[in-house]
């Protein structure tokens, strides 16, 4: 009856383990106190005078030895470790004259001059939020642990450690690959990755948390509704167009109701902080977010080669991500699953950039990885052909995007797809991770209405804001974007990776002049935003350690037994001086990310552990 053809390229075997806040102000009642220059170790200060022209960036190399936080010599760091930010990292990235911060209409610090800017007059000096020191040069309290780590660990070590790092990563297979870049076009590379952990309280975690819990449960009644009623159209409070005329919109999947009601079983939502508590949802990622294995590879290198700092500091456990996503995917199969359900992670192949996340996850789920030619349909069940004969299979978690899904529904020159899986979807005899369609949440020009979207459905205030955005099919938005084009972020609706992106304030003239010309002949595929101040947390080089501007992205999973957010997510950080492009096909690298309990931060602890001498 069926053709087994060959077992599913399952590379569980082959991916094998390795060898084994802020502004000057006062704290909040009930908040940790910052570390005060008093307060600092005495054989750690350091009294000479700073250079009267040392940058009001993050720090300078200052006698060889002397780590020093916004100009204020805190601690001396051993054996030539120094932080460096010469002038031409010192912050702001622009004149000063063009940050703007106005809470009241929760606009973020950014590097954009409005009109109204201009009529006010001078702007307020403007300095980057740096996660770990505060206006006046004292360490945030949740990273005076990592700077005592800092200053009584040799560069060497320091170096070595990443090496190590970078040798595990190579062993394992932890590779992504770019495409169109000439002779290196599809070549295999490495993400960088940074020793120095990202540091984050449980509180303000808890806000994040709450924020993204509500963004996700708006997102998946939003594609209920588009590919049912469209309430949300018909109350006008979204364009029709924007919808109907979307290409992601998948007129396939209206008026089907998908397994428990659930489009977006797995989110990453990328995040950006400008303040202590000002967080930014900077764009959703509910088609085929990635990036989750970083995450889960981040922590066990930084467990393997900082098991002392790690051991200092409870940190949220990320490890148990994978039986979540299981618990998840289970709870979605389809009704007609008998006893314990069939999942399996359905890639493209092992050309695709992110392959080796597909066999990572599908070896940690401990489910089979399969491309298109090991499954077949008939009488709309899904088949995984085995070496035992056909199994049939309830839920798959797709890394393949909808239009190579089916050759029947979609493209008829996939070959990566599989043929009616389709028609058994409708059938209700399987369940796509995530589901057909959900694609049109990630476009730009929707994300643009997402407190209107949360209000709609939840009736909620949105916790987490929106980056303020020029929507260029507007004509007004158009215009005021051809006119400062030069101070803005303009990205494709659809755009992702980094690519397809200007960033005014870095480009060449030439280069906005090939945009204005992108954006005066399809004004609809385009959004702009200002200049966000991301950020920076510190980062290590060969010359030290500098800091660098960062975002977040944290991974929700919502199945039928809950919405869960992973404590963490993966940080991705800007390596290239003045950057703000994190992404990794652009030169970003990752960082672990460290959630941690406020209680190890009381103000009569975190001094004993600092005062080891260098």
């Amino acid at each position: 009856m069926f053709d087994t053809g060959t077992c599913p390229r399952s590379l569980r075997n082959d991916v094998r383990r390795s060898e084994e806040k802020r502004l000057d102000r006062k704290p909040r009642s009930g908040s940790p106190r910052p570390l005060t220059r008093t307060q600092v170790p005495r054989n750690c200060r350091h009294n000479t005078p700073a250079p009267s022209d040392l940058p009001g960036g993050y720090a300078e190399i200052w006698h060889g030895k002397c780590f020093r936080a916004l100009g204020t010599p805190i601690l001396r760091f051993a054996t030539g470790l120094a932080l460096v930010g010469p002038a031409a990292l010192a912050w702001p990235l622009v004149p000063s004259s063009t940050i703007r911060s106005d809470k009241a209409t929760h606009m973020p610090p950014t590097m954009t001059k409005t009109a109204g800017d201009r009529e006010r007059g001078p702007m307020p000096e403007p300095r980057c939020f740096d996660e770990m020191t505060l206006a006046d040069g004292a360490i945030r309290p949740v990273y005076g642990k990592i700077a005592s780590w800092l200053a009584a660990t040799p560069a060497g070590l320091l170096a070595s450690r990443r090496s190590q790092a970078e040798l595990l990563f190579r062993r394992i297979g932890i590779t992504f690959a770019i495409y169109g870049e000439g002779e290196q076009d599809g070549a295999e590379r490495l993400i960088p990755f940074d020793i120095i952990p990202r540091m984050m309280l449980r509180s303000e975690w808890t806000l994040l948390e709450a924020g993204l819990v509500q963004r996700v449960k708006a997102l998946n009644l939003f594609l209920a509704d588009i590919y049912g009623a469209q309430e949300i159209v018909k109350a006008a409070r979204i364009p029709a167009d924007l919808v109907t005329r979307n290409a992601e919109f998948r007129p396939e999947m209206a008026g089907f109701r998908v397994p428990h009601e659930i489009y977006v079983h797995i989110a990453g939502i990328d995040v950006v902080r400008t303040g202590e508590d000002d967080f930014y949802v900077l764009e959703d990622n509910v088609r085929t977010p990635s990036g989750v294995s970083y995450m889960l590879e981040n922590r066990e290198v930084m467990m393997r080669l900082a098991p002392d700092l790690f051991a200092e500091h409870r940190v949220a456990p990320v490890e148990n991500y994978p039986d979540a996503l299981l618990a998840a995917l289970q709870s979605v199969a389809p009704p007609a699953a008998a006893g314990e359900p069939t999942i399996v992670v359905l890639t493209p192949g092992r050309f695709n950039s992110a392959y080796y996340e597909h066999s990572f996850l599908a070896d940690k789920l401990g489910v089979e990885l399969v491309e298109g030619g090991d499954l077949l349909v008939e009488d709309d069940v899904v088949y995984m052909r085995t070496t035992e004969g056909a199994k049939r299979v309830d839920v798959i978690y797709r890394r393949i995007d909808d239009g190579f899904l089916d050759p029947r529904a979609f493209r008829p020159d996939s070959i990566i797809g599989v043929a009616g899986l389709m028609g058994a979807y409708r059938a209700g005899n399987v369940t796509l991770s995530n589901a057909v369609g959900t694609g049109i949440a990630d476009d730009k020009a929707i994300y643009t209405y997402m407190p209107e979207i949360i209000e709609f459905y939840l009736g909620e205030t949105a916790i987490l804001n929106n980056v303020p955005t020029w929507r260029c099919r507007e004509s007004g938005a158009l215009r005021y974007v051809q006119e400062h084009l030069a101070e803005l972020v303009v990205k494709e609706v659809n755009g992702s990776g980094g690519y397809g992106m200007l960033v005014g304030p870095h480009a060449s003239k030439a280069e906005r002049e090939v945009f204005a010309a992108k954006l005066a002949r399809d004004p609809a595929n385009f959004i702009a935003q200002p200049t966000l101040a991301l950020s920076t947390t510190p980062t290590f080089f060969d010359a030290g350690i500098a800091p660098r501007h960062v975002d977040l992205r944290p991974f929700v999973l919502t199945g039928a037994n809950g919405i869960r957010v992973v404590p963490g997510g993966l940080t991705r950080v800007a390596l290239k001086e003045k950057s703000l492009v994190v992404n990794s096909s652009q030169g970003g690298g990752t960082k672990d990310t460290w959630i941690v309990e406020d209680s190890i931060f009381d103000e009569n602890l975190p001094l004993q552990s600092q005062t080891q001498s260098t």
